[in-house]
């Protein structure tokens, strides 16, 4: 369940938002900009920009995904600035939750979970994915879906969504 409810969606929605930087990318080249403009951009003057939305849901993802199987995960420089550059943090980070199978997740929802920030505070795995990795990862890529929207960027929610398993 907890391998469902959160690997396998991060997967997909990180996959989803390489889709959609790559309509981005179509979009800037078609409005002759640089498409770094678009990765700068954010909604309001308080807001992190769209690189760093990116940055942030693939940490989410990535440190979420090893706090709840306690495998160790490599951090990122958060250097990036270019599309290339934010492609290839998404991929690796979609790389590293691959390797991840079910039953890495096994004591997921047990597992005493903890984070420097929360100063010797803990959750349980099931509170730590319903209340910080999944709304936490959505809220980034939401709003890295609204700047790409607010700039102009002709995505919807099929793009946001993804494919949807249909049955017949």
């Amino acid at each position: 369940m907890m391998y469902e409810m959160t690997n396998s969606m991060l997967v997909k929605t990180l996959e989803n938002l390489s889709q959609m930087l790559d309509k981005a990318s179509h979009y800037a080249e078609s409005k002759k900009f640089e498409m770094e403009v678009l990765m700068q951009s954010r909604l309001a003057p308080d807001q992190f920009p769209l690189v760093r939305q990116i940055q942030i849901a693939c940490d989410t993802a990535k440190f979420g995904a090893s706090r709840l199987t306690g495998k160790e995960v490599k951090a990122h420089e958060d250097n990036e600035k270019t599309l290339g550059d934010v492609k290839s943090r998404i991929a690796s980070v979609v790389e590293i939750l691959k390797s991840m199978k079910p039953a890495d997740y096994a004591e997921a929802a047990t597992r005493k979970v903890t984070t420097p920030r929360w100063n010797g505070e803990h959750m349980i795995g099931l509170d730590f994915a319903h209340h910080h990795v999944v709304p936490n990862f959505y809220f980034h890529v939401t709003t890295a879906y609204a700047i790409l929207r607010h700039n102009g960027v002709e995505i919807g929610k099929k793009d946001y969504l993804g494919a949807l398993p249909m049955k017949k």
